[in-house]
């Protein structure tokens, strides 16, 4: 039996998925920019060319865009972890997170960055979120290098010390992008550049745990 093809959006539904992307990606950056307190939904309203009362069509309140500004970024940073389920050795599982999260602070910086400045200020709208989402996620994961560990395929290292690593190395590159390029010679990295980058986070930190080379 063939695979049913999906539906076409029709034109509603395709320009609300619009109006729905413009609004987080503008929002993304404004939060990045201003902070929450900072940010105005008017301010967001007006760099993304849309009515205000569009925003509070998708989103009532200034915390709820920001609530889904933050989440967006956590939940592609959760996709990039598949890999820890998906691939068969540790090698494989933690070249393939480190280069998606390499990629993702090179194509989200906003993201990450409103991510930083919540948690650096405590975390004040997404606390919940922490010990919820954040901690069972972080569980499973250390429960995965610990099984890496029992089987002798890395060294024996704090699982959360190595989570913690591969987080701050990652996310350096979006939260501190304009220390970055100052030292570039005030160029932003390259595909060349940002390639030696990751081959160099990446076999730094499996060197570091034992886990071959790349």
């Amino acid at each position: 039996m063939p695979p049913v093809a999906e539906k076409p959006l029709n034109r509603r539904e395709g320009l609300r998925r619009e109006t729905l992307a413009l609004i987080l990606a503008t929002a993304e950056r404004i939060f990045a920019e201003h902070g929450f307190k900072g940010a105005t939904m008017q301010a967001i309203a007006d760099e993304a060319k849309l009515p205000k009362a569009n925003l509070h069509y998708y989103f009532p309140t200034k915390q709820d865009l920001y609530r889904q500004v933050v989440e967006r970024i956590f939940n592609i940073w959760l996709d990039a972890a598949d890999s820890f389920d998906t691939q068969g050795t540790p090698e494989a599982a933690l070249s393939t997170y480190i280069r998606k999260k390499m990629e993702i602070s090179r194509s989200h910086p906003y993201g990450s960055k409103v991510w930083a400045n919540e948690v650096i200020h405590g975390a004040p709208i997404i606390h919940d979120y922490l010990e919820t989402t954040l901690t069972e996620w972080t569980e499973t994961r250390i429960k995965v290098i610990e099984r890496w560990i029992a089987e002798g395929a890395i060294d024996p290292v704090d699982p959360r010390h190595l989570l913690y690593m591969i987080w701050a190395t990652t996310q350096h590159y979006a939260d501190f992008s304009h220390q970055i390029e100052t030292l570039n010679e005030g160029q932003v990295m390259n595909d060349r550049q940002w390639a030696e980058a990751t081959e160099c986070v990446t076999r730094i930190i499996l060197r570091g745990i034992g886990a071959g080379q790349l």
